[in-house]
């Protein structure tokens, strides 16, 4: 429920009455004395549902942007006349509906000042980075929940749809910005972790802090923008948790935009390619489903006047995100693709293996371990080899072994397929065991 307060300009005291008569509110008026050009005060509850449609009818009848509306929550209202006006709205389904001009303000109030905003993104970017380092998922999801980036997202598409420059011009610039902060700051403290060392030299970056989901991302990353841009807008539309929400969009936008700056600090420029990819995929996914599910929801203008001036900007934003987005999506496809084509091959390479040492002439050695190994040119990689660990009791590599499992494997894979075989022996002394491990390929050079 709420309660509303909005001032009548002069002439408008007749019509806003008859609307408000005709909609069988009820209703208390009083005359305004300020001398600013109003004649009355009208105050009257509504049902959540009715804001909408009623302040759409009086905006018709005069009421404009000059004249004040406030529009508070209502905790009781004990009125049969209120009751009968509950009951006309509930119908048609449960659940209250925020008010296109409720919810202009809620997207404005999730949307810190920029100082605010500036600091708490930097502080975020600093945690998420230390955390991506040292390979801490608990302190990565720490940033998240720091991080303000639910507000702008949102700001930038109720303003598309209801045509609120004001609010969809500061939703965009905060995001870009915050992008901006956190790929920058990153940069600055994975440098300064470099050269101090505090990374083991000559180790691969991506790989020691597990960012391949990040540098060269598959289709599946778009699941959780979507999910983020569609969880916000109903957060913000029928009273969910924007806390919780905003963790989402920050798990979108943060650990990749964090990977950014790491990857350039360490000079692996396609790896920063493939998370800046992910950053910018991310983005046009949560603003598009955001835009969507808010024009789905019915948010935009009503009156015969008001619907063409935001239709036209909100397909025209539809179509840049959307377009945007399949051509960046082309990339995520080939990861995907590759990511399939590397698991079919380790699957059906784990089972030449087991056949082939279930051989008579190889039973007395042990499969280990069959792993698909990738080239590492990030961000589109292939396929680069398949290692293949046996173990048994005698060192030294076995005859015709490793021919014999390239054979095997190689009708699985293409032609530059390279596999190599890798022999453990664990020799036990005493309390100690000490392993021994020979690598050999195939006689015939692969």
């Amino acid at each position: 429920m709420r309660y509303l307060e909005i001032t009548v300009p002069d002439g408008k005291r007749r019509a806003v009455l008859d609307i408000l008569e005709e909609e069988g509110v009820d209703y208390v008026v009083s005359d305004e004395t300020s001398g600013r050009g109003y004649t009355a005060v009208v105050r009257f509850p509504l049902p959540t549902r009715a804001v909408e449609p009623v302040l759409d009818r009086l905006r018709r009848a005069g009421i404009s942007d000059d004249s004040s509306v406030v529009v508070i929550n209502a905790e009781t209202v004990l009125s049969e006349q209120f009751s009968t006006l509950r009951d006309q709205y509930s119908q048609g389904g449960k659940g209250a509906r925020t008010s296109r001009q409720v919810l202009r303000t809620k997207a404005d109030e999730l949307t810190p000042p920029f100082t605010i905003y500036a600091v708490m993104l930097l502080i975020s970017a600093v945690v998420a980075t230390a955390g991506l380092l040292a390979d801490s998922p608990a302190v990565v999801i720490g940033a998240m929940v720091i991080a303000p980036l639910l507000g702008p997202a949102l700001a930038a598409n109720v303003g598309i749809v209801t045509g609120d420059n004001r609010l969809k011009a500061t939703g965009f610039r905060y995001q870009f910005v915050g992008v901006t902060i956190v790929v920058g700051a990153s940069i600055v403290l994975a440098t300064l972790a470099r050269f101090a060392g505090l990374e083991p030299a000559g180790v691969d970056i991506v790989v020691a802090t597990e960012l391949e989901e990040r540098v060269s991302p598959n289709l599946f990353s778009l699941a959780v923008a979507l999910g983020a841009g569609i969880a916000g807008i109903l957060s913000l539309t029928r009273g969910f948790s924007e806390a919780i929400v905003g963790v989402m969009i920050a798990a979108a936008l943060i650990p990749p935009s964090a990977a950014v700056g790491i990857t350039v600090a360490w000079g692996m420029y396609g790896a920063a390619i493939g998370a800046a990819v992910l950053v910018v995929v991310n983005l046009l996914s949560i603003n598009l489903a955001a835009l969507a599910t808010l024009w789905i929801a019915g948010y935009r203008p009503q009156g015969l006047f008001e619907v063409s001036p935001t239709r036209k900007p909100t397909y025209t934003y539809a179509t840049i995100f959307g377009v945007g987005l399949l051509v960046l999506a082309a990339p995520l496809a080939g990861v995907t693709l590759l990511d399939f084509h590397t698991t079919e091959l380790e699957s059906s390479a784990e089972n030449e293996v087991e056949a082939v040492l279930n051989e008579s002439e190889y039973e007395h050695l042990q499969n280990e371990d069959v792993a698909v190994e990738l080239d590492g040119n990030y961000p589109i990689q292939s396929i680069d080899r398949v290692i293949v660990t046996v173990g048994g009791e005698e060192p030294g590599p076995e005859s015709g072994l490793a021919d014999r499992l390239y054979e095997a494997i190689e009708p699985h894979g293409d032609e530059s397929l390279v596999v190599e075989v890798q022999y453990v022996v664990a020799e036990q002394r005493g309390e100690e065991t000490e392993t021994q491990r020979v690598t050999v390929r195939p006689s015939n050079g692969t």
